[in-house]
């Protein structure tokens, strides 16, 4: 059982949790979850996930490059986030990231922070579908233990300061 959320109690802030990640739309879920935090009152964590396969280990070596080469470019996609947030006006959002399979890190990661109140994802808006992200989370939406909230690919920044 999830433990429960402390969001809204006394020395405790609701957050925002966004994944940011290598899809075109992430800045739609980033800019979202911004404009949420600045009207509400909010904190914002970033989440990026590094997806990890089963290493061989006579290519161990060749794993750790392509690990360090993730971790680097997780960096640089949070780097974009937080300029992107700090343009809206929120400032120092929690950066965090994990490596495994991106629902199962998402659950961790709300799991270890109870004051995570809501999860913001973006879906790509093209004829192939809202993406293996949010088409994985959304199948198992019911079990989550915080609302989700799917933002539109498609979306203006108008568009979505008007909604958020």
């Amino acid at each position: 059982m999830a433990a429960q959320r402390q969001s809204y109690q006394t020395g405790h802030a609701p957050k925002c949790l966004v994944v940011v990640d290598d899809s075109e739309e992430w800045d739609r879920a980033v800019r979202y979850a911004g404009r949420w935090a600045v009207r509400s009152g909010g904190r914002i964590v970033m989440l990026h996930v590094i997806e990890t396969e089963d290493q061989n280990q006579q290519w161990l070596g060749v794993a750790d490059l392509m690990r360090a080469e993730a971790q680097e470019q997780a960096h640089a996609e949070l780097d974009q986030a937080t300029a992107l947030l700090s343009a809206i006006g929120v400032t120092a959002p929690e950066r965090v990231i994990r490596e495994g399979e991106p629902t199962a890190q998402i659950l961790e990661t709300i799991e270890h922070d109870s004051d995570i109140a809501l999860l913001v994802l973006a879906a790509h808006s093209g004829p192939e579908g809202p993406g293996p992200l949010v088409t994985h989370v959304t199948k198992t939406s019911g079990a989550f233990p915080i609302p989700l909230v799917i933002v539109p690919g498609d979306l203006g920044d108008a568009d979505l300061d008007a909604l958020s």
